[in-house]
């Protein structure tokens, strides 16, 4: 299946080398990596008292089912070093599933599309970059009119080393 998006951040240790490594986790056990975007630099949301992040979109195409994928993420994430003690806290790695095709889920673990993907322009600065006309199954928008709409005004600047 193609057209999975991911979300890849990180504001722990050397973010790039991080999203390099996450990349390669995700190329080995969860799917092709199709496409990706530029790296984007914002700080931090939600908790604002931490270190700047570094965000990325990947799209991937996988035989993973939604549930079966986000489990490896989440193991990704774990062999990978990520301890989860607070909500929207500083994070070595971070990956959210944010569309999975058309397929919309909802289940106690697993909302797709991401449920924040209108509220972050962080997430959706990357996307448009990769799929400005894809649309929304849950919202019936393009990711290109979400941008436009989102009231987010976090600032997102490509990031240079």
């Amino acid at each position: 299946m193609k057209g999975i998006y991911l979300l890849l951040g990180s504001n722990m240790g050397d973010r790039q080398i991080t999203l390099e490594e996450a990349k390669n986790y995700i190329s080995k056990s969860a799917g092709n990596v199709l496409q990706e975007s530029q790296l984007y630099e914002t700080a931090a949301w939600g908790i604002e008292d931490q270190p700047d992040f570094i965000n990325q979109v990947l799209e991937i195409e996988s035989n993973l089912s939604p549930e079966f994928l986000i489990y490896e993420l989440l193991n990704i994430e774990k062999e990978m070093g990520r301890v989860r003690e607070v909500k929207w806290g500083q994070r070595l790695i971070d990956i959210d599933v944010l569309y999975y095709g058309q397929k919309i889920v909802q289940t106690p673990r697993l909302k797709i599309p991401h449920p924040e993907i209108p509220n972050r322009r962080f997430t959706l600065v990357p996307l448009c970059e990769l799929s400005p006309d894809f649309v929304n199954p849950k919202m019936s928008k393009t990711n290109r009119m979400l941008l436009k709409e989102c009231t987010d005004e976090l600032g997102v600047r490509l990031f240079t080393k």
